[in-house]
């Protein structure tokens, strides 16, 4: 083999090692939305390094309680009020907030990032799973994809039930939405890799290219 076919030869494979490292680097990530001014990494994990400033409880939802359940925030009001809190309790603290993270339940912490921002790690973050579906909340995953399913919610039960005293966490909203993408997605014949909720109350379902 001469040297400017084994060149060749060694380019070409080069950059198949490149592409697959950059469908795997873009694997579960996703850049995430702000919301007054902050990044809201909800049920999805900073890729950039970050200190803890405090923690909140994100409590009854009025809306829901004023409503006796019938009317249940979407996915999008509860961080918005989650965002909203917290920006409240930073002004009384006097600190700089640069995004909140919401992991489950009903908490989310305010943070401030060590790293430096960048075009590459600014608003990346690292997705969750539920019921082995990648979940997209608030976020854009990076990869490209097609709509397979279209779902939406209507009243939650658990509310329902407590006049909107006890109100669905945003990972149980999110569970209930995969497990709809899930059934259409049987129902029709589809295959999903993931859902994304964008805002509102729908999600879909979606196939990754």
């Amino acid at each position: 083999m001469s040297v400017k076919k084994s060149v060749s030869v060694f380019l070409f494979f080069v950059c198949l090692q490149a592409v697959g490292w950059a469908q795997s680097d873009t694997k579960s990530l996703a850049r995430v939305s702000k919301m007054q001014g902050v990044e809201v990494y909800a049920m999805c994990e900073p890729v950039r390094e970050y200190e803890v400033l405090f923690d909140m409880n994100t409590g009854a939802k009025a809306a829901s309680v004023f409503t006796g359940g019938v009317v249940n925030e979407g996915i999008s009001d509860k961080l918005g009020q989650f965002v909203k809190r917290v920006m409240k309790e930073a002004e009384k603290k006097n600190q700089q907030v640069d995004a909140i993270v919401y992991s489950n339940g009903k908490n989310v912490v305010a943070v401030k990032f060590k790293a430096v921002s960048t075009t590459e790690n600014k608003g990346m973050a690292k997705v969750a799973k539920l019921n082995g579906y990648e979940v997209y909340v608030m976020n854009e995953p990076l990869r490209d994809y097609e709509t397979a399913v279209d779902v939406s919610t209507g009243v939650k039960a658990k509310s329902y039930i407590t006049g909107g005293l006890v109100n669905n966490s945003v990972e149980e909203d999110m569970g209930q939405y995969v497990k709809r993408a899930d059934k259409e997605a049987k129902e029709t014949n589809k295959t999903i890799d993931a859902v994304v909720y964008s805002g509102g109350k729908r999600a879909i379902g979606i196939k990754f290219k």
